[in-house]
């Protein structure tokens, strides 16, 4: 065996690497953003030789973890992105644990206590790109950022994964520190408070943890959904909401849905959620999307033309993670084939990558059709005015289950079903989902449903 990489060893490694950015943006869209932080992100791709890819995982937790529930999905997905069938090999390489790099502060007081916040440069107020579906809620980050605790205190902002809310919160770091970079502030996710929560508890450490979250001037929470259930953890999170916010403070959380439908949530907390400024962020139309991609493009320094960013925007479904993703894709192929970006390369990448995957999620009008035959109901009663109980029940499913596989705007939905409002839409979702918690039944129908849908929902 040799103890140094050839040349072409190097280029290999630097393949291997640029294939798992590409995995890992695929998998944004599909796995929790918690599940990728922890267990996903860690891995570190070291080698490819003989078929074999070679990733070192930071602990055993991690390897076994990933082996167990992972490791064929990744196998699949590696080999997908190097064009050859790979096995993958997971080696446990411990690694010295620095202090939290997802958790954010900045004070003098405590500065032993975490490590100083650095906002993802790429995420600032500068090169978010506001339209119809976002703008109240970069309304109330930016009032945020200019003025913290005076101000839409608290601030919740919710919606579907890859839109968006994350690049708010560093975009409202990025315009806070850059106006004065000891500005005491602590950002981390909802599943990291409980994880740390939880050890501070083992380790007797208690009162450092809550010093260390109450001692500063903006809290930003993303993916407070995530302390759904642990009451504990709960109890911890509304104690320090009512000091911050008793001292002037600025809280800001983020969420896939907005306070009314965390319903395993304390009632106390989700009272507070909704006493300030709540907004969400839906999907972007496909104007905004192409804004977007011609964003990346000129960042990025990739020649796209307005009507190919036009083409890849209504072809490529999903967030805009994966709308990014296929554009370096695409620029990636046009690089190693040494050619310009045109219509026919964007074709064979949306062909070959994300067609069949479009394909596969079914529309409204089959989620309509497939809640019809269970229920006996016909589309049209669904669609229409009626308020019989049993054609409620199977609309308000219609509309949960479109909107849990589809992620479509509560206001497209409503145009498929009889052209109603959005908040008619929200209560029915709202009503749903609170009824699958409790009735068994309810909860088989629209899993078995979803299920048969789309498997992957």
């Amino acid at each position: 065996m040799r103890d140094q990489l050839s040349f072409d060893d190097q280029e290999d490694v630097i393949r291997l690497r640029g294939a798992w950015d590409q995995v890992l943006r695929r998998l944004n869209d599909e796995v929790q953003s918690s599940v990728i932080e922890r267990f996903l992100s860690p891995l570190k791709p070291t080698q490819w030789a003989d078929g074999v890819v070679t990733f070192e995982a930071p602990g055993q937790f991690v390897e076994e973890w990933v082996r167990d529930k992972f490791q064929d999905r990744l196998e699949t997905m590696i080999s997908e992105e190097l064009g050859e069938p790979v096995r993958l090999r997971l080696r446990v390489v411990p690694r010295e644990k620095p202090a939290s790099e997802s958790s954010v502060f900045v004070s003098a007081s405590v500065a032993t206590e975490s490590s100083k916040f650095r906002p993802n440069d790429r995420f600032r107020f500068e090169n978010f790109i506001v339209g119809q579906s976002n703008r109240m809620a970069v309304a109330g980050a930016k009032a945020v950022a200019q003025s913290p605790g005076t101000k839409y205190n608290p601030l919740f902002i919710y919606g579907s994964s890859g839109y968006g809310k994350t690049h708010l919160l560093h975009a409202i770091a990025h315009s806070i520190l850059g106006r004065d970079t000891r500005y005491p502030l602590l950002y981390m996710s909802g599943q990291q408070f409980a994880e740390e929560f939880v050890d501070a508890l083992k380790s007797s450490r208690i009162e450092q943890f809550r010093r260390m979250h109450r001692s500063v001037s903006l809290w930003l929470i993303d993916d407070i959904q995530f302390i759904v259930g642990r009451e504990k953890t709960q109890e911890e999170i509304f104690h320090t909401f009512n000091y911050l916010q008793q001292t002037g403070k600025q809280i800001v959380f983020c969420s896939d849905r907005p306070p009314r439908d965390l319903f395993l949530m304390d009632e106390r907390l989700r009272s507070r959620f909704e006493s300030g400024l709540v907004v969400d962020i839906q999907p972007p139309d496909t104007e905004t999307r192409c804004a977007i991609l011609l964003s990346k493009a000129e960042r990025d320094g990739i020649a796209l033309s307005h009507d190919l960013a036009m083409q890849i925007s209504t072809q490529v479904q999903g967030n805009i993670r994966v709308l990014e993703g296929a554009l370096t894709k695409i620029a990636a192929q046009a690089s190693l084939d040494i050619r310009e970006i045109d219509a026919d390369l964007v074709r064979e990448i949306i062909d070959r990558y994300y067609q069949s995957a479009s394909m596969a999620r079914p529309g409204i009008d089959q989620i309509l059709d497939a809640v019809s035959k269970h229920f006996h109901i016909s589309v049209e009663e669904i669609q229409g005015p009626s308020r019989k109980g049993p054609i409620t029940h199977a609309r308000h499913v219609a509309v949960y289950i479109a909107r849990e596989i589809t992620h479509n705007s509560w206001k497209h939905i409503g145009s498929q079903l009889g052209d109603r409002d959005h908040t008619s839409i929200m209560h029915a979702h709202a009503k749903i989902s609170s009824l699958i918690t409790r009735d068994r039944e309810t909860q088989t129908i629209v899993r078995t449903l979803m299920q048969n849908l789309y498997p992957d929902a």
